[in-house]
């Protein structure tokens, strides 16, 4: 656990304890335990365990959604609303809702849960003063953030996280953030940076497509780099037992989709990637059982797949596909395309392989237009992908292109970094 604005100040008493236990992660304890259900215990797994020490004598919200669950799969609201350890007084709820029940980009509003009876407030969209101002009028005096990420840039949730930290300084809140794994490992950071200009809720500050960061590991970050002027009092408690290299699989902790149309740990391996079709007027499998494997629109035929094969992508093989989304793009209509099949999880860039099938799809079909509203540099950060591509350039051009920011974007992010292995 890391408890200073920079993640460097030592705790002291059970806290401490919690922080050297961490510290571990990846080692000999971790191996011993070996790979395979329970290895892995979440930020609240072990807040919980220690008795909720570091939230005595305080009012508590906590932002969160389906997600934020236990090991044996219960809510952390439903669990701690009737311990008397915690005072749980407000929740606050993203995109989608604290519930789930929106798709994507929408919320559940303000409400109060049926279940517990606790107030619910909706954050999504709303940032700064406003949000500020959300959280005063809740009452609380800590803020907790309990959500699992995909690894993905434009994955909102790690924004509405930066949102709370700067709106928790605003309102003079603490806040705490629970960490959960980074379902695709935390091992590289992968993709074009941000260029600020280009900042929006899918992407507000500069970092790379795939981060490679959890989200304890993102906060500090972002305090330390972009709310230096006013940050957070920020503490973070991380997971014991998760390792960099760690898919989700390996983690032995349940799946929930943490947004209607990432309904497996498979499809965030392909989304930071994919989901820059989006941008464009394919279909990115929104609508079908395989969203972001699945890609494709009207007149696509084999030539696509034949011509991504082709590159040999390391880890990724393509099949010709057909299917009929239910909603979004080309809903009820039956659309070409392939299927993304990740062969080999170690060795698949999935934002190398985002381009290239942008760069095939593009000389494979006359019909290949980018959204009118240029949503792809919003998704990319940039106007180099899609001025690249339109001008002719190879996947290898380019990836190339964005080479020395990334560089310097892995130099920050090892500063920030909390687990081994």
């Amino acid at each position: 656990m890391s408890l200073s604005r920079r993640g460097v100040l030592a705790a002291g008493g059970a806290v401490g304890a919690l922080a050297a236990t961490a510290a571990g992660t990846g080692g000999a304890a971790a191996a011993a335990r070996g790979p395979g259900r329970g290895r892995v215990r979440t930020g609240f797994d072990r807040l919980a365990a220690d008795g909720y020490r570091l939230l005595r004598g305080q009012k508590v919200g906590v932002v969160t959604n389906p997600t934020g669950i236990t090991a044996d799969v219960r809510h952390i609201v439903d669990v701690m609303h009737p311990d008397d350890r915690v005072n749980l007084t407000a929740v606050f709820g993203p995109e989608h809702g604290f519930r789930g029940t929106a798709q994507a980009g929408g919320s559940e509003g303000r409400y109060d849960d049926p279940a517990t009876g606790l107030p619910v407030y909706d954050t999504y969209l709303k940032s700064g003063q406003p949000l500020a101002d959300i959280f005063t009028a809740s009452g609380v005096d800590t803020v907790l953030f309990d959500i699992q990420d995909a690894g993905a840039r434009f994955y909102t949730y790690i924004w509405t996280l930066y949102d709370c930290m700067e709106a928790a300084a605003l309102a003079g809140k603490r806040l705490v953030v629970l960490d959960r794994p980074n379902p695709v490992t935390g091992r590289a950071a992968l993709g074009p940076v941000l260029d600020p200009a280009f900042a929006t809720f899918v992407g507000r500050r500069e970092i790379a497509q795939a981060h490679g960061m959890t989200v304890a590991e993102l906060a500090l970050f972002f305090n330390a780099e972009f709310l230096h002027a006013n940050p957070a009092r920020l503490e973070v408690v991380t997971m014991s037992g998760w390792r960099r290299s760690d898919f989700f699989d390996d983690t032995g902790l349940p799946w929930v989709p943490p947004s209607p149309n990432m309904p497996t740990p498979e499809t965030a391996l392909v989304y930071s990637g994919t989901c820059l079709f989006e941008g464009t007027n394919l279909s990115e499998g929104r609508g079908t059982t395989r969203p972001f494997e699945l890609l494709g629109a009207e007149g696509i035929d084999h030539r696509w797949a034949a011509a991504v094969n082709a590159l040999r992508l390391p880890g990724a093989a393509f099949r010709e596909a057909y299917f009929a989304p239910t909603f979004s793009k080309f809903q009820g209509k039956t659309v070409g395309g392939v299927q993304v099949h990740v062969q080999d999880r170690e060795v698949f860039d999935p934002v190398r392989t985002g381009i290239a099938l942008l760069v095939t799809a593009k000389r494979t079909w006359s019909g290949f237009a980018w959204r009118p509203d240029n949503w792809i540099d919003k998704l990319t950060g940039n106007t180099r992908v899609r001025t690249m591509i339109d001008a002719g350039a190879d996947t290898d051009e380019v990836v190339q292109a964005w080479q020395q920011d990334l560089s310097a974007f892995r130099a920050k992010r090892r500063r920030y970094l909390r687990y081994g292995g």
